[in-house]
């Protein structure tokens, strides 16, 4: 049986004109049983997509808040325009043809503001301490998330409530209509939503690849995604 090829995003260029991606995306969707494809920010986004069976969005910097028509607040950063006008095309092609999609922490927030949805720009401002979604300056921290139960994610994980890399600063605020909320952080911050409508659309504000080597319930999401890629 053929494998299926999952494309990959990945973050803009540096000052080193390089484009790069965090190997542990490649990691786990190669455990997976998928073969992955890294997709550049340019060239034809049809082209790309008619090569591929189905979609992950990466984490990374913040997204440019006019892209929801908000004024920036000061501790954005890594804003990057080239990205977030692909990956709003993206989003849009990828649901269109029905693909599986799979947004990880930035992904879930690209989702969102493609269907009309919106962020919190800075969490403390509006959760303050009660849970750390990174710890300073920017580093990642783990977290419980509660996840619905009845939900596709909660059959896919096999757990309502369980601990997981979180590395953010900002969250879902207003969710697209489109989408349905299946996960939380104990203090309210959106850690999952679904599309469903879609076969399969599922973006977590969490990031699984960081623990997909040796955390079941990480490896379960991302062997679930591929699945449904073949």
């Amino acid at each position: 049986m053929t494998k299926p090829v999952i494309g990959l995003t990945m973050y803009g260029l540096n000052d080193q004109k390089h484009y790069t991606i965090p190997g542990e995306y490649v990691d786990c969707v190669i455990a997976a049983g998928g073969v992955p494809m890294v997709l550049p920010l340019q060239g034809d986004i049809q082209t790309q997509l008619d090569r591929v069976d189905g979609i992950l969005l990466i984490g990374g910097g913040d997204i440019c808040p006019s892209c929801y028509d908000q004024a920036p607040h000061e501790t954005i950063y890594m804003l990057d325009k080239q990205r977030d006008q692909y990956e709003l095309e993206l989003v849009q092609r990828v649901l269109a043809t029905g693909k599986p999609v799979l947004g990880i922490c930035r992904g879930i927030q690209i989702v969102n503001i493609a269907l009309g949805g919106t962020l919190v720009q800075h969490l403390p401002d509006v959760k303050g301490d009660l849970v750390q979604h990174r710890m300073p300056p920017r580093e990642p921290v783990e977290h419980p998330v509660l996840v619905k139960a009845g939900s596709r994610l909660a059959e896919i994980v096999e757990d309502l409530n369980f601990l997981a890399p979180s590395w953010h600063h900002q969250a879902l605020d207003e969710v697209a209509d489109q989408l349905m909320v299946v996960a939380h952080a104990p203090d309210g911050t959106v850690e999952a939503v679904e599309m469903p409508e879609h076969r399969w659309c599922i973006c977590v504000q969490w990031h699984p690849e960081l623990a997909g080597s040796d955390d079941v319930i990480q490896q379960r999401l991302f062997r679930n995604f591929v699945a449904h890629c073949q």
